[in-house]
């Protein structure tokens, strides 16, 4: 089916066709990567967008494509080259990159095919990958225009390191986990406790070969005489000053602390407060490195043992190490503790470009969904820092930095060379700064193009708000910088909507990790509940902002209710519902005229729900209109209409074919398989997928009609409860007579109300023996029935004696308020209506049901 759609063209966007754009570019998966729960829920939102924007006749673009992900790449290809025993170095730069693309070719993409499975409906002809040449020729026309502009720059800075894959990585690429390590309290200075001295803590003893000064609150009392001194290294030898700072909390442990400038964020930044020497003492790949001790050559938590005991040798360890829980960065890639270090790099001057991506926010160019999301989006944007860019890989785009023979620097753009003997920088971009230009860069800037005049800015951003602070940040820093574009006519900011939904949880709240075993693979419900179960499971728990929570119950629900879609539509079929024109209005019955106006009430619902990006409201209105009202009463109402033959018979097959299809279109961006199978079934039409959207009806509320089927429904359900406190079968058929259903306004639907109640009409012999009067909107129904050897009288004065204490309950309650001066006094006067009406009703139904109780007491 999927095929189908895709050889048909549906999902192809037309820049000539003339309706109105509307556009989504897909967050791209790394190319090592493959659909996760996470994928499953951005797509099939993205999907159900602009499945529903098609319908409703827009020009649609959903534009796919995958990113080169540097680090991931990089880090896969050389794991399958130490199998033989190789490394990139073997084969140098050209030939490792080389290699990389073979692998891509070959092996890239699974998630292309899973998106297929999942019902992805994106444009396929316009698939695209960061590191192709038209996205590589963006990459470097944006990087030449920052640089040009003073906004890219070199120099050395604390960053995030990874020794294991040697190089600097993205603050995305760190997730923070909290470990059991060491509280070491070290003492500097004299162990004369006559002499200066300082005790500081730390759980990182081997940095302190990289100190450059202890810090005091300059308000601690207890330090002041030793501010502006020295204190001689424990190891080095080397003296080292104590500086005053407010950064130090002088009620955390001593009141003291080591500073490392380039081991540490913070004490990074003291150190340019103080201008500190700034050593570094770790290599590339973690080991100690430049301090002229034997600790040289050692690996850094080698290390941390290794002076630990030394210093314990020398006394200076002044209280025992003890256990400490900390939150520790670990890179998200190799997995290990990442490593604050002083680096030369290339960094992004953010401050002008977050400003503007924040006032996009302010001036309402781009709305953020939830309105409640924007405090955290200029919390961010406002306080941004610097953004280090460059990586120490070989795969992605190379940074198009070239350095000539007597140090001269020059930045080449796309349509220039490197003047001849000059070497480009080794470095690589961060992926985040391609992948930071996809909302314009996939559709051709910066060459002009009719994609970008017609489909940018995109339409809306889907995705999760973990991200908005990187991706999000990156591609509304870069789409205001180049506004001014010719080629991007009207295009100020990347996209109008930005909607943020929450992350995905298990069933009982918690967070998914593969150390608790409760993620979820897509695939394998696709494979065990279906892709539409999957799709609506999601869909349904989609608030703007809010986690949710998803478990095999749910999918099992989805496909119960997938699966009630397919037999309502199969029955219907079987008694000859088809779409065409409706009868008069006249000629329907208070059912037919019901099912009709509930239905258009739903269908605004869920179009006011969709608009807003409230997924899960729109899909609760959807379930609960398909499931209680449409099959568990609409079908049943309709079964003693198609009994009847002729126009009444002809109409209701027309009404619930008409009521099907609008169901089945309303459902189709978010369950679009089985949909499209019961919707071509029904109508005959080529695909639900180029369906029209269902549109008001402009026909105003029946009330009347409503009422009576309330009422019918009311009548129904104490008939069934009566039966089931009887304890008689489902399917045992009772003789009885339903005085009164005139005067409630029900006569056109008596026979449903006998056939879903399980009654006969009373024959000439008919005596009754039981009765249940129900009290309807406009008068009482008595249900008079002959349930001879059927009933049991006890459990009937059971029931009714229960029913007799609540009515006295509540008729004890309401007259003990009204007999409340003082609530009477300060109660507004409808309150005081409804509980006077309350207390009426109940004061009937202790008289009705204590008159019941007598009759039968009397038998």
């Amino acid at each position: 089916m999927y095929e189908r759609w895709v050889a048909a063209g549906y999902f192809t966007a037309d820049v000539t066709s003339g309706k109105p754009p509307y556009s989504i570019v897909l967050p791209p998966p790394n190319v090592t990567g493959n659909l996760h729960i996470g994928h499953a829920l951005d797509h099939t939102l993205m999907d159900t967008l602009t499945r529903r924007k098609r319908m409703q006749g827009y020009e649609v673009l959903w534009l796919p494509g995958m990113d080169h992900a540097g680090i991931a790449t990089q880090t896969l290809v050389e794991k399958q080259l130490s199998v033989d025993g190789k490394t990139k170095e073997d084969f140098g730069r050209e030939l490792f990159v080389q290699k990389v693309w073979d692998w891509k070719r070959e092996s890239g993409g699974a998630i292309q095919w899973q998106m297929r499975a999942l019902g992805d409906g994106v444009d396929w002809s316009r698939d695209r990958f960061t590191m192709d040449e038209g996205l590589s020729r963006a990459v470097q026309t944006i990087f030449k225009r920052l640089y040009d502009a003073g906004l890219i720059y070199r120099a050395e800075r604390l960053v995030n390191w990874s020794p294991q894959l040697r190089t600097a990585i993205s603050d995305i690429e760190v997730k923070y986990a909290d470990v059991e390590g060491e509280l070491v309290s070290l003492r500097y200075g004299s162990l004369d406790d006559a002499q200066p001295h300082v005790v500081v803590a730390t759980t990182r003893v081997e940095t302190m070969l990289g100190d450059t000064a202890v810090a005091v609150h300059p308000d601690d009392e207890r330090y002041r005489a030793l501010i502006g001194t020295t204190l001689e290294h424990p190891i080095t030898g080397r003296r080292i000053p104590v500086i005053a700072d407010d950064y130090v909390d002088p009620e955390f442990g001593s009141g003291a602390v080591k500073i490392t400038p380039a081991h540490d964020p913070n004490d990074f930044e003291m150190g340019l407060r103080h201008n500190l020497p700034m050593p570094s003492i770790m290599d590339e790949g973690g080991r100690i490195t430049g301090t002229g001790t034997d600790f040289d050559g050692m690996d850094r938590f080698e290390a941390r043992v290794a002076v630990r005991e030394r210093l314990a040798a020398e006394g200076r360890v002044v209280a025992e190490k003890r256990p400490y829980l900390h939150s520790v960065g670990h890179s998200e890639r190799s997995g290990e503790p990442i490593e604050p270090r002083l680096s030369m790099q290339w960094w992004v001057k953010v401050e002008t470009l977050a400003k503007a991506a924040g006032d996009a926010v302010r001036n309402g160019d781009t709305v953020i969904h939830p309105a409640s999301s924007q405090p955290r989006w200029f919390s961010w944007v406002d306080n941004m820092h610097d953004w280090t860019i460059s990586r120490q890989l070989w795969w992605g785009h190379r940074i198009p930095i070239w350095y000539g023979p007597d140090g001269e620097v020059t930045c080449v753009g796309p349509d220039e060379t490197a003047p001849e003997g000059w070497v480009q920088d080794p470095d690589v971009l961060d992926t985040w700064f391609s992948s930071g230009l996809w909302p314009f860069s996939t559709m051709g800037w910066p060459e002009s193009t009719e994609e970008l005049r017609t489909f940018y800015p995109t339409s809306a951003l889907i995705t999760g708000y973990d991200i908005i602070f990187f991706w999000v940040a990156r591609m509304m820093m870069f789409g205001t910088f180049i506004a001014d574009d010719p080629v991007l006519a009207q295009g100020r900011v990347p996209f109008r909507d930005v909607f943020l939904h929450g992350l995905i949880r298990d069933e009982h709240g918690k967070k998914m990790s593969k150390s608790r075993g409760n993620g979820i693979d897509p695939l394998e419900w696709i494979n065990e509940f279906g892709a539409d179960a999957l799709r609506f499971t999601l869909a349904r728990g989609a608030q703007p902002g809010s986690d949710l929570s998803v478990g095999e119950p749910h999918a099992l629900a989805s496909r119960s209710f997938v699966t009630k879609l397919f037999n309502a539509t199969k029955f219907a079929l079987m008694n000859g519902a088809r779409s065409g024109a409706l009868p008069d209005r006249a000629q329907l019955t208070d059912a037919d005229r019901w099912i009709l106006d509930r239905l258009e009430t739903v269908r605004a619902e869920a179009d006011s729900a969709f608009d807003n990006y409230e997924f899960g409201k729109a899909c609760e209105a959807l379930y609960h209109f398909a499931w209680d009202e449409l099959c568990d009463w609409y079908l049943e109402l309709a079964k003693a209409q198609f009994a009847e033959e002729g126009p009444r018979s002809e109409a209701t097959q027309l009404v619930l074919g008409a009521v099907l299809d609008t169901v089945l279109r309303l459902l189709h961006p978010v369950i679009p398989f089985v949909t499209e199978s019961l919707w071509q079934a029904l109508t005959g039409g080529e695909s639900v997928v180029i369906a029209a959207w269902p549109e008001a009806s402009g026909v105003p509320t029946d009330e009347v009609a409503a009422q009576h089927v309330s009422d019918a429904q009311r009548l129904i359900t104490e008939i069934r409860r009566f039966r089931s406190d009887q304890g008689l079968a489902d399917k045992q058929k009772v003789s009885a007579s339903l005085v009164g259903i005139e005067a409630a306004g029900l006569t056109g639907l008596r026979a449903s109300v006998t056939s879903l109640a399980r009654l006969t009409e009373p024959g000439p012999e008919f005596a009754a023996t039981a009765s249940v009067e129900v009290r309807l909107s406009v008068s009482t129904v008595t249900v008079e029935l002959d349930t001879s050897g059927a009933v049991d009288l006890v459990a009937e004065r059971r029931r009714l004696e229960k029913d007799l204490a609540a009515a006295q309950k509540d008729l004890a309650s309401t007259t003990t308020k009204l007999g409340n001066e003082a609530f009477l006094a300060k109660a507004p006067e409808q309150v005081v209506g409804k509980i006077t009406a309350r207390r009426d009703v109940a004061a009937a139904e202790v008289e009705r049901i204590g008159a019941r109780l007598a009759e039968l007491s009397g038998k």
